[in-house]
């Protein structure tokens, strides 16, 4: 599998970008659990090495590809804080957010503390889906509610790995950046709380060592790759 030699601001500026061309677009953000399922469930890993951005979203993450590939990342690209950046950007530069995932309570929270947290942003669409497979009439409906939006960046709650395969399946249907952001409605939401970074925590090697980097975006039609393979 590959990972992301990237930064929050590069992602930003490149997901920006492509929302506001109206690209399809896939991303999401590993930290420990999703790697291992990643590199032990090769169906898994066939949807992953799909995706345009596979973000290291933890430390130890982050640690291994310096480790490995002598990639010396300033920091990691935390799900939750990649949701909350972008959607200051959004709501600077008009971009509409669709949210798919978690429970109506919690939708229900976080539609509110970001229109607090920033005023002017554009919640376009929000649903909870069930918690089960979709049938593929089920599938085709919440890809047709959310392009009738015209949502740019697509934030998916739905746990790995269910939002990766939902994300990945959708990938040429949605017209949009899908973002696969794990608990980070939660954490908006004020549902859960985020885990202090333990700045002593013990390096930890969680990459197999055949594990590589890619370039992020690198499929979108028109991008200039933002960075190399090692």
């Amino acid at each position: 599998m590959e990972i992301s030699a990237t930064s929050y601001d590069e992602l930003c500026d490149l997901f920006i970008s492509a929302a506001k061309r109206g690209e399809s677009a896939l991303a999401t953000f590993m930290a420990v659990h999703a790697v291992v399922t990643a590199a032990t469930d090769p169906g898994y890993r066939y949807r992953i090495n799909a995706f345009d951005v596979v973000g290291p979203d933890g430390q130890p993450v982050r640690w291994s590809l310096r480790k490995l590939h002598k990639i010396n990342l300033a920091d990691r690209v935390y799900g939750p804080e990649m949701m909350n950046r972008l959607c200051g950007r959004a709501a600077k530069e008009g971009v509409g957010i669709y949210l798919y995932g978690s429970t109506p309570p919690v939708l229900a929270s976080l539609k509110a503390k970001m229109i607090e947290r920033y005023p002017t942003i554009k919640i376009v669409g929000a649903e909870s889906p069930p918690f089960r497979q979709l049938t593929p009439q089920e599938n085709d409906a919440a890809v047709a509610r959310i392009n009738s939006t015209g949502a740019g960046l697509v934030f998916i709650g739905l746990g790995c790995p269910r939002q990766d395969v939902f994300a990945h399946e959708n990938r040429h249907k949605i017209k949009a950046v899908q973002l696969c952001v794990g608990a980070a409605f939660d954490f908006h939401a004020g549902s859960q709380k985020m885990a202090p970074v333990d700045a002593k925590t013990r390096p930890r090697m969680v990459l197999p060592p055949h594990a590589g980097t890619r370039p992020p975006l690198e499929t979108i039609p028109g991008h200039q790759q933002a960075s190399s393979f090692i």
